[in-house]
């Protein structure tokens, strides 16, 4: 069930989109994807193609390697990002910058070592 609920984000990032859901009764968006509307309780959904471009809620170094795939690229910055249309989405940072709350990113899929899209951010030109 969830593969079923999570196709349309997977398929949409092999083509460098954010695809999330967007409730077909109230209209809600969400991301992650979920089985139900928590605005509404409905299971009926549609894929929504989302805005590329946020800005930094909240950030985190990890220096701990979670997977053998990271090694090389430990530290690495996660960054929580507030979407233009008002999703969370948690990705990495490509970017060696200076972190701020605020700060203007835009997000790509960067394929992982078995060829995955991961979400990745950018910061975006000023």
């Amino acid at each position: 069930m969830s593969e079923k609920i999570s196709a349309a984000y997977w398929a949409g990032a092999e083509q460098g989109k954010l695809v999330i859901q967007r409730c077909d009764r109230c209209g809600t968006l969400r991301h992650y994807p979920r089985i139900i509307c928590s605005a509404c309780q409905s299971f009926d959904w549609s894929p929504y193609e989302a805005s590329l471009s946020g800005t930094v809620h909240s950030w985190t170094v990890s220096h701990h390697v979670f997977d053998p795939s990271v090694t090389s690229d430990v530290p690495y910055t996660l960054v929580t990002v507030d979407m233009t249309d008002g999703v969370r989405v948690l990705g990495r940072l490509s970017n060696d910058v200076e972190l701020r709350p605020q700060l203007r990113v835009q997000l790509t899929f960067t394929p992982d070592t078995q060829g995955r899209p991961g979400p990745t951010f950018v910061v975006a030109d000023s």
